[in-house]
């Protein structure tokens, strides 16, 4: 990664709903990055002391059965991202956060070359996102350690851990459709404490 993002960057947030901390999600095991949440907080509260723009991505489920269906509390963000006042917010229906929502339309609005994204849950909305992000031409960066998902059986029924299971996806992203990082290395880039980032 180089020593700074591109004027024109906004971060993205997919999915930090309370719909995440449901039960439903944990009946094949635990989930991963227990520490994404406050990976979370710290990377919002540095970007918005950088000024660029921040789209809050928010799921409303039409399936009748979904945490993230509106109208209960599943819908509502978590505190850890809770938008301010000035702050985008993008509903959508669908896994990716650019399909029916006008996404890509407002970031060319704002002339945004560059976006970086986290949320949940990796190998789903995330996943989506950031190939279609990347598809689109933007310069994509996932942080890697603020996202995370959850156990699940594979295609053959072995249930696979929750960090098989990201690290999978995160492999199947990486230089393909986006560029991976952490969260150290972006704020090192947020902060200007950095020469280059390999």
């Amino acid at each position: 990664m180089n020593e700074k993002l591109p004027k024109e960057t906004a971060l993205i947030i997919i999915d930090v709903q309370k719909a995440i901390d449901n039960p439903v999600w944990f009946q094949y095991g635990a989930r991963n990055n227990l520490n994404a949440e406050n990976n979370m907080t710290e990377i919002l509260n540095l970007w918005r002391k950088s000024g660029q723009p921040i789209f809050h991505v928010k799921h409303e489920s039409i399936e009748l059965n979904s945490t993230y269906r509106p109208g209960q509390a599943g819908c509502n963000f978590k505190e850890c991202v809770a938008p301010l006042e000035n702050e985008q917010i993008v509903v959508k229906h669908v896994n990716s956060a650019f399909i029916g929502t006008g996404l890509e339309s407002m970031l060319k609005e704002l002339d945004v070359s560059c976006v970086v994204i986290f949320g949940v849950i990796t190998n789903n909305s995330v996943d989506a996102s950031v190939r279609m992000s990347g598809n689109l031409g933007f310069i994509t960066y996932l942080i890697e350690d603020a996202c995370f998902t959850y156990a699940k059986p594979d295609f053959c029924g072995r249930v696979r851990t929750a960090d098989e299971v990201h690290a999978m996806t995160l492999s199947n992203l990486d230089n393909e459709y986006c560029q991976v990082i952490s969260t150290y290395n972006l704020k090192k880039i947020l902060t200007g404490n950095t020469t280059k980032i390999p």
